[in-house]
């Protein structure tokens, strides 16, 4: 969105007969409105089937209380199945919170979130993508652009603000032909 303005200035300086073409992964509510701002009778061509992969399980888990919450988090990363898990929190300091948690609680994992500087970021997805840690408990800074292989489970600790954004996070698992298992929190 901080080339709205140079957008216009091009759109506006063109022919106005002409066909005008725009590829993106997601559509936002801004987006939408600047496309109906700079086209004229858009048409919009999807190429995927369906929102989400089918190699994704996805399942909820109800919990009454933080404490619940956290208890239940802890049960299923005991788990063998659960061996590269992929957490996400709302909030840079909710995750890196989590993390220091399930670190005191004894699992190997890593924070990633606009509050670490990248190289800082790097080594947490290096140790992460490199099995030397279990767990990275991220922001949705880590939602999109990232190929992690392997990763066994998405966990939304904290739900998503959007369908996107759920979208998205839970795509870091069952990549390729393979399965993965996505789990969401709700209170």
């Amino acid at each position: 969105m901080g080339f709205v303005n140079d957008m216009r200035f091009l759109m506006f300086s063109m022919a106005k007969p002409r066909q005008t073409l725009f590829f993106m992964a997601t559509v936002t509510n801004e987006l939408d409105k600047l496309i109906k701002e700079f086209l004229t009778n858009p048409e919009k061509v999807q190429v995927r089937t369906r929102e989400t992969s089918k190699n994704v399980d996805q399942n909820i888990i109800r919990a009454r209380s933080s404490d619940e919450k956290l208890s239940s988090l802890q049960d299923l990363l005991i788990k063998k199945e659960f061996s590269k898990v992929l957490i996400f929190g709302r909030t840079k300091h909710g995750v890196e919170k989590l993390c220091q948690t399930l670190i005191k609680k004894g699992f190997r994992a890593e924070s990633i979130h606009g509050d670490k500087n990248q190289p800082k970021r790097q080594s947490a997805l290096r140790s992460f993508s490199e099995n030397r840690s279990q767990i990275l408990v991220a922001t949705d800074v880590a939602a999109r652009g990232l190929d992690i292989p392997n990763v066994s489970h998405v966990i939304n600790y904290d739900v998503p603000a959007t369908y996107e954004d759920y979208v998205h996070r839970i795509g870091r698992t069952g990549r390729g032909n393979q399965t993965g298992t996505a789990l969401t929190f709700v209170q």
